[in-house]
């Protein structure tokens, strides 16, 4: 080998050290980095023109990354982002009813309405026990008043949350096409896109939560975007996602009757729900699962408690002082209960005004009658009795999916927090199992990404490299030095 040819050879091996041990400075700088990938220097021999070795080219710089482990924690992602939207909300739609053991849940209350009237028919004359037992019966109707507007609350944050993901993922997505862009230009002009690739994919990362998404390559660096349900959401142009937000929701508003804003994705309606649904699987599919389907299912086996409850009391053979068609003790918003109107029932109950001293009302109506014009026998516990009796019997719930079971007014509450208690327990543990999940790839992928005791090790490698090739480039200068010398 010549002179020249040591010298190009050990030239271009100083290049290429130099290169690697910027690689393995940047590698170890952000091992704990996410979205970041691995890099590793290109290299390939350079040849003179006669044929002989003249060193080496640095060719470029590949990221590494194992894309199949970066799939799979996206679409873990999202499961986890989806069963821990429906977690939170079946943990609060079991508060929203209350544990038994809690005075002030709706088990609670009515058994303290049960303890009342037992009070109030030992001493039918005493006016205070009258008004106890009231009180009571106030506290049942605004228990379900107030966990009627929680679960219409539930309904608005969902669908205000729907709106706000939607805005993200329209912005997300146009960052990546911007992005898709800049990759192909920069490889176009031969430079290293790997910095824009790990902006890529922080960008699709903060998305993945909110739909499952799937990478597929596509030329010079780019790629394109689907669902697991197969919308296309990049390819080439990011879709567009539209949703109209609604300032206040009521239980009779739903996206069927069309006072509630579906998912359009580039002007084309999709399934918002179901096992079809081409968004499903992320946080947008719970909420929206949450907004239209869990949230009325839990409004409408509120409205049936209600139902039960107002029926008890309302029926023809209790309190003879009423005239057919009255509201009993417990009204539809101070009107008595017709069987079409009970959608948003539990938002409207009330006491009737007969027996409220507020509403110009006397409590000794409980005792006496909701049709008496003047108190009668004090001591006469009789209608006392009777609605304790209607509290405590057996009857089939009309409504709300209780199935065909007789149960008392306790029970049917017992079984609407049985229900949602099931829920919740169900829901927190698709949640634990999918954090789980979530939390093994991302180690599997922080594995498979930069090690720092490899890169170490190659570095060292990289500097007895350059240390070789900076000897031989002092050789070299001493053998010219000694040839000019002659």
């Amino acid at each position: 080998m010549t002179i020249a040819g040591s010298l190009a050879n050990a030239l271009s091996g100083l290049t290429a050290s130099s290169r690697a041990a910027e690689l393995v400075s940047s590698n170890v700088a952000n091992a704990m980095t996410e979205g970041y990938g691995r890099r590793e220097l290109q290299l390939q021999p350079r040849y003179m023109g006669d044929g002989s070795p003249s060193g080496v080219n640095v060719t470029g710089v590949r990221r590494e990354v194992d894309m199949v482990i970066v799939q799979d924690r996206r679409l873990a992602d999202a499961a986890a982002g989806n069963h821990s939207e429906l977690a939170s909300f079946h943990a609060q739609m079991e508060g929203v009813v209350g544990l038994p053991d809690d005075q002030n849940s709706l088990s609670g209350r009515i058994a303290a309405f049960e303890a009342s009237l037992i009070e109030a028919a030992s001493r039918p004359d005493n006016p205070a026990r009258l008004d106890n037992a009231v009180r009571a019966a106030q506290d049942i109707a605004e228990h379900l008043n107030t966990a009627s507007r929680e679960v219409q609350s539930s309904r608005m944050r969902a669908d205000a949350a729907i709106d706000a993901q939607v805005r993200q993922l329209n912005d997300g997505l146009l960052r990546v096409q911007n992005l898709n862009s800049k990759i192909k230009e920069t490889t176009a002009r031969g430079q290293d896109p790997s910095a824009l690739m790990d902006q890529r994919q922080q960008a699709i990362d903060a998305l993945s939560p909110i739909i499952p998404l799937r990478q597929v390559e596509r030329d010079h660096g780019m790629i394109a975007l689907y669902t697991s349900g197969g919308a296309i959401v990049l390819d080439g142009r990011a879709a567009e996602l539209d949703f109209q937000q609604v300032g206040v929701i009521v239980p009779e508003m739903t996206q069927a009757s069309g006072a509630l804003s579906g998912l359009t994705i580039n002007g084309y309606a999709v399934r918002t729900g179901g096992d079809r649904s081409p968004i499903g699987g992320g946080s947008l599919a719970a909420l929206f699962e949450i907004r239209d389907d869990l949230a009325t299912n839990m409004q409408s086996q509120l409205d049936a408690v209600a139902r039960d409850l107002i029926e008890r009391f309302q029926d023809a053979g209790l309190d003879a002082s009423r005239a057919p068609g009255d509201a009993g003790l417990l009204t539809d918003a101070g009107q008595a209960f017709s069987v079409a109107d009970e959608t948003g029932l539990a938002s409207r109950i009330s006491v009737n005004s007969l027996v409220l001293a507020d509403a110009g009302g006397d409590s000794w109506r409980l005792r006496d009658g909701l049709g008496a014009a003047v108190p009668g026998e004090v001591g006469n516990a009789s209608l006392l009795q009777e609605i304790k009796s209607a509290l405590l019997a057996p009857r089939i719930a009309a409504s709300g999916g209780f199935h065909g079971v007789q149960r008392s007014a306790s029970g049917l509450v017992a079984d609407l927090l049985s229900s949602a208690s099931a829920a919740r327990v169900d829901a927190e543990a698709r949640q634990s199992h999918a954090a789980a999940q979530k939390d093994s790839l991302a180690f599997m992928e922080m594995q498979a990404g930069v090690d720092t005791d490899h890169e170490l090790q190659k570095l060292m490698l990289i500097e007895q490299a350059y240390a070789a090739n900076a000897k031989v480039i002092s050789t070299v200068s001493a053998m010219l030095d000694a040839v000019m010398e002659l």
